[in-house]
């Protein structure tokens, strides 16, 4: 049997399809459909030179990789790989391929160092390490069961705050542009990126079709955004929230907690029973948040780097 690498076929729901199957088998705590994925594709920054893969065997996709440049970084030259293999497919070689393709992609295109994520596992960070990367720091997937956990009750805004959510804000985003821009450069992260191109937010966060602007929940204070927890779904019954923070001068009056409850409750009434999560394994304020909502660490991945010439 035979594998070989190729690109997804743009337009091609089958590609598609395979793609979001493989990916959500090897990684089911992050959210990823065919239309998601069809879409970032063809919204994809220009200076990202975004390209899946697929390796395929005997028809089959059996492995995945997205792709790319850090467009968004003041630092240029960084690029990423992500490899996920089928769980009953592996030790074929597929993700050896993908990497091999995806390396000499980045190379090609001018990178200097290259980012992966890596499931804390140890076949899969010998992988990372056979390959010449060097591990970083981690991050948590957490779930909490919607439908059967408890969640903290609702709790009233503080005198001078009001809960709204992203549609409100439907005419003009801006202001949660702004807050978005702001929270992203206190993220803990090995890459700085700074949110500067409103055009390209647009496309690539407001507009994706995984967004969910009734269960994006906005805590406005002193008549501007000042914390939010922003929601995305797959459409069925999986929830999660992508990012949730406070601006810096409203930070310490429990207003990220308030939004993400908010956001949490709306969900649930909605009929959603899963909720997902990520938080950076040193961020102890947001994991002890996590944790009160009921949030349980089910699996951790591990940031590797590889600097290149």
């Amino acid at each position: 049997m035979t594998v070989i690498v190729r690109d997804l076929r743009p337009g091609v729901p089958a590609d598609a399809e395979a793609f979001a199957r493989v990916r959500t088998l090897a990684l089911p705590f992050f959210l990823l459909t065919p239309d998601s994925l069809a879409y970032d594709l063809a919204h994809a920054h220009p200076d990202s030179h975004y390209r899946p893969l697929v390796a395929e065997e005997d028809g089959e996709v059996i492995g995945t990789a997205q792709v790319g440049m850090v467009h968004d970084s003041p630092e240029p030259g960084q690029g990423y790989i992500n490899v996920y293999v089928h769980p009953e497919r592996t030790r074929r070689g597929a993700g050896a391929l993908l990497a091999r393709a995806a390396e000499e992609h980045l190379a090609g295109l001018g990178a200097t160092r290259l980012f992966t994520w890596v499931l804390d596992e140890p076949g899969n960070r010998a992988f990372a390490e056979g390959h010449g990367y060097r591990a970083g720091r981690s991050a948590h997937f957490l779930r909490l069961d919607l439908a059967n956990g408890t969640l903290p009750p609702l709790q009233n805004p503080p005198p001078g705050v009001e809960l709204r959510t992203a549609a409100d804000f439907a005419n003009d985003p801006r202001p949660l542009f702004d807050l978005d821009a702001h929270t992203l450069a206190d993220e803990p992260s090995d890459i700085d990126r700074e949110l500067t191109d409103y055009e390209a937010w647009l496309e690539e966060t407001w507009r994706h079709p995984l967004l969910s602007l009734d269960l994006t929940s906005v805590v406005v204070a002193d008549g501007r955004p000042a914390a939010f927890s922003a929601a995305r779904t797959d459409g069925a019954a999986r929830y999660g929230t992508v990012m949730t923070g406070t601006a810096r001068d409203h930070r310490g009056r429990g207003l990220a907690k308030l939004a993400k409850n908010d956001s949490l409750h709306r969900a649930r009434a909605a009929g959603f029973t899963e909720a997902f999560t990520g938080n950076d394994a040193g961020n102890d304020p947001m994991l002890a948040i996590n944790k009160w909502f009921g949030y349980e660490i089910c699996a951790t991945e591990v940031h590797y780097a590889r600097e290149l010439g």
